[in-house]
């Protein structure tokens, strides 16, 4: 029996003529608002039957590596629940269903850090841990910033921080940065820019 979500994006279909993998039940074993984890019967691709669980996130994720005219990259500081610790990140959000992903941007630019950008590009797509998840991310270049007042989450308690592009790197390589979103971003970001420059 498929169960589908009660809100927010409908969870991936299998490609049933391209996919080894047939699923024979679906039930949901847990829900709230942001996730539901399935629990799916299947037929494996060595043809036996197992098991598969699946975490669907209702809201896709976006993040925005915005930067000034400085060549400074704007860092949100918050203490991660599920990892015990505090993280630097770039400003990121989920998109829900009905919207579009460049609004979330915006949107959570604005309310992360207050500032807002006249020029957003596309940077990546990706699947964030396609092995467990079908949790999708967009991410976007910021530039052309205006400063304002941020309006965070009551959930959210945020520093927000300017950094060297170049530094922003070098913690990366040090894995003082570890948020796979911001990882991504930046380093697509910086690929972008050997592109431009014919490397």
């Amino acid at each position: 029996m498929d169960t589908n979500p009660r809100v927010g994006e409908p969870p991936i279909r299998i490609d049933e003529e391209n996919s080894p993998w047939r699923r024979h039940n679906r039930t949901v074993v847990y829900e709230n608002d942001w996730i539901t984890v399935y629990h799916d019967d299947v037929r494996r691709p060595d043809g036996n039957p197992g098991i598969y669980g699946v975490v669907h996130y209702r809201n896709r994720a976006v993040g925005i590596v915005a930067i000034d005219h400085r060549d400074r990259l704007l860092l949100v500081g918050q203490f991660r629940y599920t990892i015990g610790k505090y993280s630097w990140e770039i400003p990121a959000g989920g998109c829900p269903a009905g919207e579009e992903p460049i609004e979330t941007a915006r949107r959570e630019l604005k309310e992360e850090t207050g500032y807002t950008a006249k020029s957003l590009r596309l940077l990546v797509v990706a699947h964030l841990s396609n092995s467990v998840s079908d949790e999708k991310a967009f991410c976007y270049l910021a530039e052309d910033l205006t400063p304002g007042q941020p309006a965070p989450e009551v959930t959210e308690q945020l520093q927000v921080q300017w950094e060297d592009f170049a530094s922003v790197l070098h913690r990366i390589e040090r894995q003082e940065i570890t948020d796979a979103l911001t990882i991504l971003a930046v380093q697509q970001t910086a690929l972008m820019r050997l592109a431009n420059q014919g490397v």
